[in-house]
């Protein structure tokens, strides 16, 4: 009995922060709770058990070829230093998260409380992600692997040179190949254009379906933008409920 009144309350928590987040994005109607968590608790059942006892964050999995896949990644990577990103580095950061997810974001590139911590996303951009994953998705932020185009803090968080980004895309392209993903979300300019090969804005971008590499792409706006600019979040809420769509089509597939 106690098992299903925590259930029970585990529910009601995460409508409430569901409600909660269309609040702050302005939406006066009440959209209804896609059964992305659901698809998620199939995909990585060890990810969910192991959830209950570690951060969201980082959880323990067992070894798959996938996560084998990204250790080699990271060893190959190894103490870069192909181009003058790293010399004002403090950290990598290669990215975290499930290696046998459906879901992979991939942003531009970290800022100083990333290059400090070695982790993407964990400034005030990234509590907004992490926000959008937990509230606006209902999966935990471990659930899903997100990563940057180029794995060093550019100076005064600029955008990254070329140069920096052509020595850095054959990794991200590797850490796609290993994962596999079903969909991929770009965050901003510099991702999507990067990884859509194309001069077209995120404005124009987002919202529309593109691929990448074979897989289905989402150009959406960078926390960062929404943190300036709040009144886009009911935007990128659009652009989220199209791919927590999509990955249900996925588990129905």
């Amino acid at each position: 009995m106690k098992e299903v009144n925590q259930e029970f309350l585990d529910i009601v928590t995460q409508v409430r922060m569901h409600l909660e987040y269309q609040q702050a994005l302005g939406i006066k109607t009440i959209a209804t709770l896609p059964v992305v968590a659901v698809r998620s608790a199939k995909i990585s059942a060890p990810l969910q058990a192991a959830s209950k006892h570690a951060p969201d964050s980082i959880v323990e999995k067992p070894l798959t070829s996938q996560s084998s896949g990204l250790t080699a990644v990271r060893e190959e990577l190894g103490n870069c230093m192909r181009c003058k990103l790293h010399k004002n580095r403090t950290n990598i950061v290669f990215g975290e998260g499930n290696p046998n997810t459906v879901l992979v974001f991939v942003g531009e590139g970290p800022g100083n409380e990333e290059d400090q911590q070695g982790r993407p996303f964990v400034g005030a951009a990234g509590q907004l992600l992490t926000d959008i994953i937990v509230k606006g998705m209902n999966l935990k932020r471990g659930d899903v692997y997100i990563c940057n185009i180029v794995k060093c803090r550019p100076p005064d968080n600029r955008n990254p040179e070329p140069d920096e980004i052509g020595a850095c895309e054959p990794f991200l392209i590797k850490q796609l190949q290993a994962i596999k993903p079903k969909v991929i979300v770009a965050l901003g300019n510099i991702a999507a254009k990067t990884l859509l090969k194309t001069d077209k804005g995120i404005t124009a971008l987002r919202g529309t379906w593109q691929a990448s590499h074979g897989i289905p792409l989402m150009p959406t706006f960078h926390p960062a933008y929404l943190l300036r600019n709040p009144k886009d979040k009911a935007l990128v809420w659009k652009d989220i409920q199209q791919v927590m769509a999509e990955m249900n089509k996925v588990e129905k597939g």
